[in-house]
């Protein structure tokens, strides 16, 4: 996917990184291809969007997240989320040491991947993410208590679980 899109759009792309389950070996994974993609301004889409929808992927839908402004691209086989972003947004970063700690961090990796099968067991996709939410907000809070380049100030849940299952 890498060489797709950096073929597709080389005067766009500034950065193109594989994040999220599939970038973890060994980690419990859904078939799908998570990447991150930064472009010099994701709301100027005329200057790579259809260059992307030729390639084979389609934009479903536009958003901000944190105040940033986020495409979501995909793509059929493999099955790929392309996730577009500005050079200055926080989400890529967050995914990227999401992505590093789990790789590097062993039980973290096993609370991950306990939590991503109990929230796929339940069978409710719409909510999965929901789910597995509280173990992902734990996770962060360990990185950013040891990232020295992120200001954090700690943030403990004062719930113990993510039960939805009563929702």
């Amino acid at each position: 996917m890498h060489d797709l899109i950096s073929q597709t759009i080389p005067d766009q792309a500034l950065c193109i990184r594989h994040v999220g389950s599939t970038a973890v070996p060994g980690l419990l994974a859904k078939p799908v291809i998570d990447i991150d993609l930064t472009v010099p301004d994701p709301t100027a889409e005329p200057s790579y969007v259809p260059r992307l929808e030729s390639a084979g992927f389609r934009l479903i839908f536009r958003d901000d997240v944190a105040g940033d402004a986020h495409r979501h691209l995909t793509f059929n086989e493999p099955n790929t989320n392309l996730h577009v972003w500005a050079p200055h947004a926080t989400e890529p970063r967050r995914h990227e040491l999401f992505a590093a700690w789990l790789r590097s961090h062993e039980q973290d990796r096993r609370i991950y991947a306990e939590a991503k099968r109990a929230a796929a067991d339940v069978g409710d996709s719409r909510r999965y993410n929901d789910r597995k939410a509280a173990t992902v907000y734990d996770i962060y809070e360990r990185i950013f208590l040891t990232d020295p380049s992120h200001h954090h100030s700690p943030q403990p849940r004062t719930r113990p679980d993510n039960n939805l299952d009563d929702q």
